[in-house]
């Protein structure tokens, strides 16, 4: 554990750098919107493209791990969900503690971190991971919410939806690449040292803006966040193990990387959602603090297990 320890520190120590520019003031609040916005849809864009652009598409598109992955998130969401119910709470508060539950940080920090830890071989598997949350998960927190508000599940919500996924970057640069990618078209060399200099600005400014965030964040209702932490940190990898090891069992490099990828922290797009809906913003900022935190040493004890496996 102490050597894969070694290798991601310098990635939480750059979300720490950020973290000291956001809470001194440094990198205000604006600061932090505008570099995210940058990473978002530019550098983390650039990276990703020219992932999936030189990648077999037979290396991407794995139905097996997919199914996998989504039987053990839809079983944490499903948990999450329940204890919500338990708890007496409302279908769009309930919602967002599911997603804080079963949502990874995966593009702004799996993707850069297992690109160097794994190998290029992981940016595949990682991919089709980012694209089941954002075209499956997100879409599922936007019909819960309007649906528990008594708003009818139209088509023009529907279609907003859609809009909203085929305007996602991270969606759009997975598409775009991997159509070049069936295309077997090369990519010209100017064009090639373009993306390669303006994708490697993700790995740097997504850290660095998740730490500015953090600064923000609130640390109160602490014990909410524990249990979401908890479902994020500890159930959500070892029922996404269960589903790509037993249920729909995958190759072990592929497996190591999908596990890795669901003890994830809580992704910051959460908050952005609860914010926008305003349901919970609090508890879920709170359980993006407490979950990156704890990562620190989780994500390392994970990773180290499965590789001794």
């Amino acid at each position: 554990m102490i050597e894969i320890f070694i290798r991601v520190l310098p990635f939480f120590a750059l979300i720490g750098l950020g973290y000291g520019a956001g809470r001194t003031g440094f990198f205000t609040q604006d600061a932090t919107a505008w570099l995210t916005k940058f990473v978002f849809y530019f550098a983390l864009s650039a990276m990703i493209f020219r992932f999936a652009a030189t990648l077999p598409l037979e290396q991407v598109f794995n139905p097996r791990l997919i199914a996998g992955y989504l039987w053990g998130t839809a079983f944490v969401y499903g948990i999450a969900t329940i204890a919500g119910f338990l708890r007496k709470l409302d279908v769009p508060t309930t919602a967002v503690e599911a997603q804080c539950a079963a949502i990874g940080n995966v593009g702004f920090l799996g993707l850069p971190m297992f690109a160097v830890l794994f190998g290029q071989e992981a940016i595949g598997i990682v991919m089709m991971v980012l694209a089941t949350d954002l075209i499956v998960f997100s879409g599922l927190i936007v019909i819960l919410i309007n649906g528990g508000r008594g708003e009818p599940i139209s088509l023009h919500l529907l279609k907003t939806i859609a809009l909203g996924l085929l305007r996602n970057p991270m969606i759009v640069s997975i598409l775009l690449g991997l159509t070049w990618s069936a295309l077997s078209l090369p990519i010209p060399g100017p064009f090639d040292d373009f993306l390669i200099i303006l994708g490697g600005a993700a790995t740097p400014g997504a850290l660095f803006a998740i730490g500015a965030s953090l600064a923000r964040k609130s640390g109160e209702r602490v014990q909410i966040a524990g249990w979401l932490s908890f479902c994020k940190l500890a159930l959500h990898p070892i029922f996404v193990a269960i589903g790509v090891l037993f249920l729909f069992p995958i190759d072990t490099f592929s497996a190591t990387v999908v596990i890795s990828a669901a003890a994830l922290p809580v992704a910051g797009n959460v908050f952005m959602l609860a914010q926008h809906y305003n349901i919970a913003a609090q508890r879920v900022s709170a359980a993006i603090l407490l979950s990156t935190v704890i990562s620190i040493l989780s994500v390392p004890a994970i990773i180290a297990l499965l590789s001794s496996s």
